[in-house]
């Protein structure tokens, strides 16, 4: 029996990759979003004189997208921070994307980050006798996101 084509696209199969090294075992991706400005343009209308309020597309914003993953030995995420946290802004700024996977491993869509670098990193609450898996969060910060 074939699957629906809907049954391909499951959120549990995700990466990140950048200049591409497939960083791996990550367990979140949140705030990946396109945007842009909008311009409003205020008129009278020619024929009637009614006020008229049109609304175009303006310039592209640049965004943040919050990846979560497991602590694990891996340095990946804080030898990308320190570069950009010390001014190392010629290795920091890559270009990089996420990457959707079907339940096969097979790529289903890419979103393309620009000049993407790492804002924060934030390593998940301490506390002793906690059962909870230990996490870090890196925010990266890009000037464009392009679907693919």
């Amino acid at each position: 029996m074939a699957l629906a084509e809907f049954d391909k696209a499951v959120a549990h199969s995700y990466g990140l990759e950048v200049d591409g090294i497939q960083i791996q075992q990550i367990q979140e991706v949140s705030g990946l979003k396109m945007e842009q400005d909008v311009i409003e343009i205020k008129m009278n209308s020619a024929s009637d004189g009614k006020y008229i309020i049109k609304k175009s597309p303006g310039r592209p914003k640049a965004g943040e997208v919050t990846l979560t993953r497991g602590l694990t030995d891996n340095n990946s995420f804080a030898d990308w921070v320190k570069d950009a946290h010390f001014g190392k802004m010629s290795s920091a700024r890559k270009d990089g994307a996420i990457v959707i996977y079907d339940y096969e491993g097979t790529a289903l869509k890419r979103f393309n980050l620009k000049n993407c670098w790492p804002k924060s990193l934030e390593v998940g609450t301490l506390k002793a006798g906690d059962t909870s898996v230990l996490t870090e969060k890196l925010v990266v910060t890009y000037e464009e996101l392009t679907p693919e």
